[in-house]
């Protein structure tokens, strides 16, 4: 297949764009910055004036759009919020545009998203039939960006939401915060500990974004989401134990919101989400385990 990448140079982009060449597909990968391009990766220059990639793009059979400012990096700032999510929107209202100019359609959208869109719980367990929502700002920014790639229904092209959950990676990610502490003898509970982790192996999440382009009867919203969530004490535990390292000194709620502001409330606050349309549709998790996870990662 011939698969365009908006965001491709991030952490789950660079691994997406690594699994694609290897499975034999062409990608275009959509950037800002000049860059030479291959036999089997074209880059092609957008969201800037004087380029046109619609002229650039033929006959694409899917668009993957994870394009957006990190949630990850830095603060959450009043300023810093504006442009995780005016980021996104941009780069969606984009990608539409672009769509709706190509002769040939691309049959599928898969466009990222996140299982912040569900309210934080402790008792709730959320499938993608789940209609309650968060009101935070994560909440809101998921809900309208999904809402807004959406629209590409209406050049008949199927559109899926792929809600990533805490995507663990070795150098990217979350889990290279989270292991520090272990490293240097002072790992512990953050929080209450009793918050839930819904968390993913970046390896899975990258087969589960091929296999939804596969499977053409997925749209929608699909939890990416490894089908083990774990509490957080019990997170932190296997990291100890992988490591060989205690799990002893927590970090206290107080401390985590001085550190991260609001951000504070992507680790001190969870959902217990459930991967249930790729389990029902025959995905099958590479890591299934946090421990498989965990001794693959570190």
């Amino acid at each position: 297949m011939k698969i365009v990448i908006a965001g491709g140079s991030g952490f789950i982009g660079q691994s997406l764009s690594q699994l694609l060449l290897t499975e034999g597909h062409n990608v275009v990968i959509l950037t800002r910055k000049d860059r030479k391009s291959s036999e089997k990766v074209e880059y092609v220059r957008w969201l800037e004036e004087g380029f046109s990639p619609e002229k650039a793009i033929r006959n694409a059979d899917a668009f993957i759009n994870l394009a957006g400012v990190s949630i990850n990096d830095g603060r959450w700032t009043k300023s810093h919020q504006k442009q995780i999510y005016e980021s996104r929107m941009k780069a969606t209202d984009e990608l539409l545009r672009i769509i709706s100019l190509l002769p040939a359609k691309p049959s599928v959208l898969v466009n990222a998203s996140a299982i912040g869109i569900y309210p934080p719980s402790k008792i709730a367990i959320y499938t993608e039939n789940s209609l309650e929502t968060a009101s935070d700002f994560l909440g809101v920014t998921v809900q309208e960006w999904e809402n807004k790639a959406k629209q590409v229904e209406k050049y008949s092209v199927r559109a899926v939401f792929m809600r990533f959950g805490v995507v663990l990676g070795n150098k990217e990610g979350a889990l290279p915060l989270m292991v520090m502490p272990y490293r240097l003898f002072v790992g512990g509970k953050v929080g209450s500990g009793d918050q839930w982790v819904s968390w993913v192996h970046v390896n899975d999440v990258v087969r589960a974004i091929l296999f939804a382009i596969k499977n053409s009867h997925l749209s929608g919203p699909i939890n990416v989401t490894a089908p083990t969530p774990l509490l957080m004490n019990e997170f932190g535990k296997s990291i100890g134990s992988v490591l060989h390292r205690p799990h002893w000194l927590p970090v206290p709620p107080f401390a985590m919101k001085l550190v991260l502001g609001e951000k504070s409330a992507l680790v001190l606050e969870g959902q217990q989400v459930i991967p249930k349309v790729l389990q029902e549709n025959g995905f099958e998790f590479k890591f299934p385990t946090l421990r498989s996870a965990l001794e693959d990662l570190l």
